[in-house]
């Protein structure tokens, strides 16, 4: 049975679970008359109301790559000449987990609290490619 899409999944982490989904949206910048895509990636503290949650923002632009139908694949981020990562994976999602904690981000402060994921995007991508190399490229980390 396939899973609903945009549901929440789990992703324990540090003796902490966090639910976590990512969506795909648009929205006009401020003043510039077209529409831009982007990547949400959204991690809530569990249980509920212990903390606020993580959104994680990936907003199309030069450079960037925003899944938005063929070539890419759906959650895909990444840029042209650089690091990707597919917010579909919980390897992935725990490795933007681990550099925004590391970075300051407080899972029991409650508020949300909104990062821009193309500041964390190429240290999540190499701690993500390291945890495949030394798991031998199976499973997702």
């Amino acid at each position: 049975m396939p899973r609903r899409e945009n549901a929440s999944r789990r992703l324990a982490a540090d003796g902490r679970t966090y639910l976590w989904n990512q969506r795909h949206r648009h929205r006009v910048p401020d003043g510039s008359g077209g529409v831009r895509c982007s990547q949400l990636l959204t991690l809530s503290p569990q249980p509920s109301g212990s903390g606020g949650p993580l959104r994680i923002v990936f907003d199309g632009g030069p450079g960037r790559i925003v899944a938005d139908g063929f070539p890419s694949g759906s959650g895909d981020v990444g840029l042209v000449h650089g690091a990707h990562l597919n917010l579909h994976t919980p390897g992935a999602v725990r490795a933007l987990l681990d550099v925004a904690l590391a970075r300051g981000w407080d899972p029991d402060v409650r508020g949300e609290a909104w990062v821009d994921g193309w500041s964390l995007l190429e240290e999540a991508a190499a701690a993500y490619a390291e945890r495949q190399a030394d798991a031998g490229g199976d499973g997702d980390g």
